[in-house]
């Protein structure tokens, strides 16, 4: 293995890791949500912010903070102090998260970079993703603001923003790592005509990036709670109240109902096209990698969907709704690596 193959698989094996601690993030984040923790911290503090309360005093006027919030106020004014560590542990693990990701990637960053082992143009690449991941933090606080005022509720417009960013580094982080660790030859063309799939692959990304958008509003709104039925939404297939705000567009942001209807709607769809998408892959012929990236696409469809179902049936339970999240991300993982196996044919 030459020596420039060596670093690349090295820098890969780094960004692999960057994207497992997204990954921690992103699940963390919705437990976090979950158990009712994102609006406990209710000052944000970049730097001297990572040391938690260490006192009683120190706790005693973190909480008298928390008092003074509407989520406080409004819906947890029977909290004693130590309910509000529970929830701002939760709170202070998902933001510390967040500071360790920053250093997990800068100082391997700047080790590659003085060492020169980054290969020419992914220098570049590499400070995108650093900025990206600092946007990212600044829109997560942003997001805490909008329940932080009179509403202690965070928009799930800003909800799915958070997500959909994070998901996007995400997906950016790991296309680069797979690209930098496969460095074998493409795989010979007269194994596969193929390019069919990568077209359909490419599209089917983009709906399931819309399927996990909507599934953000679903959270934010809280929608899952309501119609904890399938296939129909408590005997209806088309509930009352779908279109019940004015003006039309709002229904499909705001409108719990129909936040919940076109969830599943599209879902449906995009369960129904990817199992579709693995089963004509079994009538062509592939290498022996990509024919396991659709059987493991399939796996992940199949989990997915049963997890979804399960949390909506149980009313939403902490556990699995965060696996359900988790479902989420390891089916985007399995279609990015699908659609990477694919570009190389």
């Amino acid at each position: 293995m030459s020596l420039s193959i060596e670093n690349d698989r090295m820098i890969a094996q780094w960004l692999f890791l960057c994207a497992l601690l997204i990954f921690a993030m992103v699940v963390l984040g919705g437990v976090t949500r979950l158990t009712g923790s994102g609006l406990s911290m209710v000052n944000w503090h970049p730097i001297h912010g990572a040391i938690p309360p260490l006192s009683d005093q120190a706790w005693n006027e973190e909480f008298y903070h928390y008092q003074q919030s509407p989520e406080f106020q409004k819906i947890n004014h029977h909290y004693s102090l130590q309910e509000f560590k529970n929830i701002f542990y939760f709170e202070y693990a998902h933001r510390m998260l967040g500071r360790l990701i920053g250093l997990v990637f800068l100082i391997p960053f700047l080790y590659f970079y003085f060492t020169r082992k980054i290969k020419p143009g992914l220098t570049p690449r590499l400070i995108v993703m650093f900025i990206l991941g600092g946007f990212q933090g600044l829109l997560g606080w942003y997001m805490v603001k909008s329940g932080l005022v009179d509403n202690p509720h965070v928009s799930q417009y800003r909800l799915a923003a958070h997500l959909m960013a994070a998901i996007l580094i995400y997906g950016f982080i790991l296309w680069t790592a797979l690209g930098l660790y496969f460095t074998e030859p493409p795989v010979q063309r007269q194994l596969s005509s193929k390019p069919g799939f990568r077209s359909m692959g490419r599209y089917l990304l983009i709906l399931l990036l819309v399927t996990i958008v909507s599934g953000g509003f679903v959270a934010g709104l809280k929608a899952g709670l309501i119609f904890n039925t399938y296939p129909t939404m408590h005997g209806a297939w088309i509930p009352e109240g779908i279109f019940g705000l004015k003006p039309l567009y709002l229904n499909f942001f705001e409108n719990m109902v129909m936040v919940q209807f076109e969830h599943r709607i599209l879902t449906a769809l995009t369960v129904l096209l990817l199992v579709g998408y693995v089963l004509l892959s079994k009538f062509h012929r592939f290498d022996q990698m990509t024919q396991s990236s659709f059987n493991v696409l399939g796996m992940a469809v199949v989990i997915q969907f049963f997890l979804g179902i399960s949390t909506l049936l149980l009313h939403v339970p902490v556990w699995l709704a965060a696996s359900h999240q988790a479902g989420a991300l390891l089916l985007l993982t399995a279609l990015l690596f699908n659609l990477h196996r694919l570009s190389r044919i």
